[in-house]
């Protein structure tokens, strides 16, 4: 623990951790079933892809307490500015995934397919919310002593792909334009499951 650091629950940092490799875990499931799923069996991609979407909200949230946490000592304010935009990226997607599976193994009678979220609209929480978190994060990584630096790196990468993906969906809105599907395509099978999955095992080394 860094000097001047407020004390956490060792507890708490080995189930953050767990967490944080469970949301990279979930993020790139999410990747397959809307990516490559959905296109072979629409049925299963449509149940599994708010599945995932939902577990990796909630498996996201307490890992990014933890980072809170250890990063309040270097700037609290923003700090805590990236906690407040990343639990509500987290939330965002859990709620956006469990309104999903419901519809999907209840479909309404009638429900416009391409009608936004009411609240995530165009991934607005998932994408925009968490880009900016991270990117905040990521600066505090890059200032602090508690992580790698490189995880700083990969979460500014992270950071900026997520808010042109959130862009390409409010804009561009057709999935196959590249403005959307390659950066949907290096987020979720690569920057965003490394990213968590390193997190959760920086906090779990600090946890042994």
């Amino acid at each position: 623990m860094a000097h001047g650091e407020a004390p956490t629950s060792g507890a708490f940092t080995g189930f953050a951790g767990l967490c944080a490799i469970l949301a990279g875990v979930s993020g790139f499931l999410y990747a397959i079933a809307f990516l490559i799923v959905a296109r072979a069996a629409p049925e299963a991609g449509r149940l599994l892809s708010p599945l995932f979407l939902m577990l990796g909200g909630f498996f996201s949230a307490p890992a990014l307490v933890a980072l809170y946490q250890r990063l309040r000592t270097v700037d609290e304010g923003f700090a805590l500015w990236a906690l407040l935009a990343g639990v509500a990226g987290a939330v965002g997607s859990a709620i956006h995934g469990g309104f999903d599976l419901a519809n999907a193994i209840y479909p309404p009678a009638a429900f416009p397919a391409d009608l936004p979220s009411q609240v995530n609209p165009r991934g607005l929480l998932t994408f925009g919310f968490t880009g900016l978190a991270l990117f905040a994060f990521s600066w505090l990584i890059a200032r602090s002593r508690n992580f790698p630096r490189g995880l700083g790196g990969l979460g500014y990468f992270l950071a900026i792909l997520l808010v042109i993906l959130y862009l390409g969906r409010l804009i561009v809105l057709t999935p196959s334009s590249p403005v959307i599907l390659v950066p949907a395509v290096v987020t979720g099978f690569i920057l965003n499951p490394a990213w968590y999955i390193w997190l959760g095992l920086a906090l779990w080394r600090e946890n042994p």
